[in-house]
């Protein structure tokens, strides 16, 4: 069962609208100790981020009126940041969101491939911000119980083969004896994908290897 964004999001979202000043900005990310906010539009749709890496482009790049015809058009872009005074023009866009039903895991693959270390969540009929999920929410699934975590695991063990499992600080060990290799080997793949698990230790023997390739002419 993949846990989904509502089991572990924020419910408050800091937000300020596309006309929020520089200092006000920075002033929503100290009194709420976040790193990023997310922009929204008029009726609360998120429109960009605004986050300490857009700010700090202010004291950072001080080249603001000079451009060169060959600077790229990221460069040209964190000129135009460090001249910006509103949230519409410091922001990256467009947002990059999640809704609650989304897995934590495709949101996890989401933050890395975009180097992002929160996501706005948008109810899925209103496209209106109702949450936050930072990387610190997409971690508490390896907080999972012990006891949770080994019924969901047992739930996909074969009930004809006779395995057992261990659970250590997230690291499954599994022990025991199958018909076949490559069952051994999927069973393996499948526990790694439970969410909250650590990593796999397959300690299981196959009686049968349908994996051999045995060479032509032999």
């Amino acid at each position: 069962m993949s846990i989904e964004v509502k089991n572990v999001m924020g419910r408050v979202a800091i937000t300020v609208l596309e006309s929020a000043p520089f200092t006000d900005i920075v002033a929503a990310m100290e009194r709420f100790a976040v790193g990023a906010v997310t922009v929204i539009d008029a009726d609360r749709r998120p429109v960009g981020v605004v986050s300490e890496d857009d700010l700090l482009l202010k004291e950072a790049d001080t080249v603001r009126h000079s451009i060169s015809i060959f600077e790229s058009r990221r460069q040209r872009r964190e000129h135009e940041k460090a001249a910006g005074v509103t949230a519409a023009q410091l922001m990256t866009s467009p947002a990059i969101t999640v809704t609650p039903g989304t897995t934590v895991r495709d949101a996890a693959r989401l933050m890395h491939a975009k180097r992002i270390k929160q996501l706005p969540v948008i109810d899925v009929v209103t496209g209106r911000v109702i949450g936050t999920l930072h990387q610190r929410d997409v971690l508490r699934v390896f907080t999972r119980p012990a006891d949770e975590l080994e019924a969901e695991i047992r739930a996909m063990l074969p009930s004809s083969e006779a395995l057992s499992i261990e659970i250590d600080r997230g690291i499954v060990t599994i022990d025991g004896k199958v018909e076949w290799k490559s069952q051994a080997i999927a069973l393996t793949e499948a526990v790694r994908t439970v969410e909250g698990v650590v990593d796999v230790v397959c300690q299981v023997t196959s009686e049968k290897d349908d994996l051999l390739i045995v060479p032509s002419g032999m």
